[in-house]
C-alpha cells in the first residue's frame, strides 16, 4: 500500500469511527451538547494529540488542536469543520473536514516540517443548528458574535441552551472567552463534500468555493379555525393547513423565479392532527439562501408579502419568527486562485 493509500484508509476509518456516535440507532444523528457530542470531542482530542497538537476545548465547546509554527505565538492557518449533524445525516458531512485536517498535521509532524504560521484544527461544536435552530454557535464564539439571547431558547425536550451547555461543562458567563482576535488567524480552509450534483455533472473531482451563501431561517405559524370535517362547509373554512400548502407552493415559485437563490420548507406540523378535524394551526419552517444578500432579502420580503396576501384571502392569521439571519461571504481571492 502506498503512502497516499495509507492516508486515505486512515481518513476513511476515522470517518467511520465518528459515525458510530449517534443518538439514533440505525441512522447518524448527533446534535450539539449531547452525550454523543461529548464522546466525539474526546475521540477527536485523542487524534489531535497523537498528531502532535496541543489540545484544548474553548468556552463554547469547540475542540482546538494547535501545531506551533517555527516561532511560538504565530498566526494560525485554521483548518477543520463541524462535528454535529442534521437528522439522519451522511457520515462525511463535517467529519471529513476534521479528520483530513488532523491527518495533514500528522503528516507534517512525521516529517518534522513546521511553517512560519501555526496550524490549528477546529472541531466546531455546532453548525447545523438542529437542536436549537441556532446555527454556527461554534464559529460565532470564535468570531466574538455569540448571541447570548439564544441561551434561553429550548429544544423539543424543554431543555434550554444554557442548561445544555452547563451540563456539557461550559460556563455560560464566560462564552466571550472563545473570541479570537483577527490578527490571530491568517485564514480558514475547509475540505468539504459537495452537497449537490454540480461536480458530478461536470465530471470534476474537486473545486474551490468562491462564495458562501447567506441564509435566513424563519418559523411560520398560521392560525385558522379547527372544525369537524363532516359539518363545516368548504366555503366557510379557515383551514390552516391548506393555507400553509398554498404558501409553500408560492415559496417555491418565488425562489424559482429569482437568480441564485434557493428556498426550502423542511418541517411542517398541523394541529390537532386528527383525520376528521380541519387543521386549526399549522407551523412550518423556511430556509432561504443566496450568495447575494440583496437577492436573499428581496426574496424573503417577497415571500412574506405573498404569505400575508394568502392569509388575508383565506381569513387566517399568520406570524413570522426569524431565528437565523447571516450574511453571505465572498472568499478571499488569493485563497481560491487556481
Amino acid at each position: 500500500m502506498t503512502g497516499l493509500e495509507t492516508i486515505s484508509a486512515d481518513i476513511m476509518e476515522r470517518v467511520e469511527q465518528m459515525a458510530r456516535f449517534t443518538e439514533v440507532k440505525g441512522q447518524l444523528t448527533r446534535r450539539s451538547f449531547t452525550p454523543v457530542h461529548q464522546q466525539v470531542n474526546g475521540l477527536v482530542a485523542q487524534w489531535m494529540t497523537a498528531a502532535g497538537m496541543r489540545v484544548r476545548t474553548d468556552a463554547v465547546g469547540n475542540v482546538i488542536g494547535r501545531y506551533e509554527g517555527r516561532g511560538t505565538g504565530a498566526r494560525a492557518i485554521m483548518l477543520g469543520s463541524h462535528q454535529d449533524t442534521v437528522v439522519d445525516a451522511g457520515r462525511y458531512d463535517g467529519a471529513l473536514g476534521i479528520v483530513s485536517a488532523i491527518d495533514c498535521v500528522h503528516s507534517l509532524q512525521a516529517r518534522g516540517i513546521r511553517f512560519d504560521d501555526a496550524i490549528e484544527v477546529v472541531s466546531f461544536t455546532d453548525e447545523e443548528g438542529v437542536r436549537y435552530q441556532s446555527a454556527f454557535l461554534g464559529s460565532r464564539g470564535i468570531e466574538g458574535t455569540f448571541d447570548s439571547r439564544l441561551l434561553s431558547r429550548k429544544d423539543r425536550e424543554g431543555i434550554s441552551l444554557a442548561e445544555a451547555m452547563g451540563t456539557f461543562g461550559l460556563d455560560t458567563t464566560r462564552l466571550g472567552d472563545a473570541a479570537r482576535s483577527p490578527g490571530d488567524v491568517r485564514c480558514f480552509l475547509e475540505l468539504h463534500i459537495e452537497q449537490g450534483p454540480y461536480l458530478e455533472i461536470k465530471k470534476m473531482p474537486v473545486c474551490a468555493v468562491r462564495a458562501i451563501s447567506g441564509g435566513t431561517r424563519m418559523t411560520i405559524t398560521i392560525e385558522g379555525m379547527a372544525g369537524h370535517a363532516g359539518t363545516v362547509p368548504m366555503d366557510t373554512r379557515q383551514d390552516a393547513l391548506v393555507a400553509a400548502s398554498e404558501c409553500i407552493l408560492m415559496i417555491e415559485r418565488t425562489a424559482r423565479s429569482g437568480p441564485s437563490v434557493v428556498a426550502t420548507v423542511g418541517q411542517i406540523a398541523a394541529e390537532p392532527g386528527t383525520t376528521n378535524v380541519i387543521p386549526g394551526r399549522t407551523v412550518f419552517s423556511i430556509d432561504v439562501r443566496s450568495p447575494s444578500d440583496v437577492t436573499r432579502h428581496e426574496t424573503v420580503n417577497e415571500i412574506q408579502s405573498g404569505m400575508l396576501g394568502i392569509a388575508r384571502r383565506r381569513n387566517v392569521r399568520i406570524g413570522f419568527d426569524t431565528s437565523h439571519d447571516v450574511d453571505g461571504v465572498i472568499c478571499a481571492e488569493w485563497s481560491v486562485d487556481e
